[in-house]
């Protein structure tokens, strides 16, 4: 399916160092704020309070957000779970005067004084305490899902193409993935389990656009034998335009939903996959493409020749082959 056809290749890789040398400035100022200002984590990794409170009618988020944030605790994670009367509220750790950690329960009976001057009768559920340990084994367990991804992604390449692609796609996906969290990092916006399954999520999604660029790579190394590798990859692009306006232009206005509609609790979840979604596109044209390119991709990496191709170029290579004696 197609919305439109070019007729006439547009020449991206003639702009490739350009779009590379920005790519990589924007990939390094990213890398400069993690190590600067480092991720705002939320209490999955910290730890922290988690309380579930029940409402007799619907509750008002918003309003309970604004309350909690009166009493010292900004950015609190508040949602729904269930139905709309139930709200799980999640505080972070916080440290008294004295420096002691403040307990869960000093916490729930703080929130819950503040939430029941407006409605007396919610009900407190549960409170539980989640403790750095268990946040620590969260953290290095998303890092260590990170690293088979990468692994995962980088064997799948190697095996379908080529290893020149292999190195390319993956250098473009780890792009993406560490521009995602410099903008967390600049922004200090919380950085939550959810956010980490966006990150994982941006990871094959990408991918996925560097794979059907590299197959019609292929394709017209089949094809067009008289092309250069810079012209083949302008054409193996320029063909898929159309179908990459129509892929991505869907899911990023399910993501814009989401972004827009889908409330705090899927706010940072739905801007993870914005970002990743943009620079996904721009990472598989220009960074993916062009870094196969500079390796020094050919038609023979990609196209074994068979017995019959082997006689021909030898025969083109040696004009006395196969002559009389």
């Amino acid at each position: 399916m197609e919305f439109f056809k070019i007729k006439k290749d547009i020449p991206f890789m003639k702009h490739a160092l350009i779009l590379n040398a920005v790519s990589l400035i924007t990939f390094l100022a990213a890398v400069f704020f993690l190590f600067h200002k480092g991720l705002n984590l939320s209490i999955e990794f910290t730890g922290g309070t988690v309380m579930e409170v029940k409402y007799q009618q619907s509750a008002p988020l918003e309003q309970i957000r604004k309350k909690i944030d009166e009493i010292g605790y900004p950015e609190v994670n508040v949602q729904n779970f269930g139905n709309s009367q139930d709200v799980m509220i999640r505080l972070p750790l916080i440290k008294k005067n004295d420096g002691t950690i403040m307990s869960s329960a000093e916490q729930s009976q703080n929130v819950m004084a503040e939430l029941s001057k407006n409605d007396p009768s919610i009900l407190l559920q549960r409170v539980e305490f989640v403790g750095p340990q268990v946040g620590e084994e969260l953290l290095y367990g998303g890092i260590k899902a990170l690293l088979f991804v990468v692994i995962g992604i980088v064997l799948y390449l190697s095996i379908r193409f080529e290893w020149k692609f292999a190195i390319a796609g993956i250098i473009a996906n780890l792009h993406d993935v560490v521009i995602i969290l410099g903008f967390f990092a600049f922004f200090q916006w919380e950085f939550s389990l959810s956010v980490l399954a966006a990150v994982l999520a941006v990871l094959g999604y990408s991918v996925n656009e560097s794979v059907v660029i590299f197959d019609r790579v292929r394709e017209n190394f089949k094809r067009f034998h008289k092309l250069n590798t810079r012209e083949i990859i302008d054409s193996a692009i320029t063909s898929t335009i159309s179908r990459t306006i129509i892929t991505h232009g869907s899911t990023q206005m399910m993501v814009l939903a989401m972004l827009i509609l889908g409330g705090a609790s899927l706010h940072y979840f739905a801007v993870a996959l914005t970002i990743g979604i943009l620079f996904g596109i721009y990472s598989s044209v220009f960074v993916a493409a062009a870094i196969a390119m500079w390796l020094g991709v050919e038609r023979e990496d990609l196209i074994k020749p068979g017995p019959k191709q082997i006689k021909e170029n030898e025969r083109e290579e040696d004009p006395n082959f196969g002559a009389k004696v």
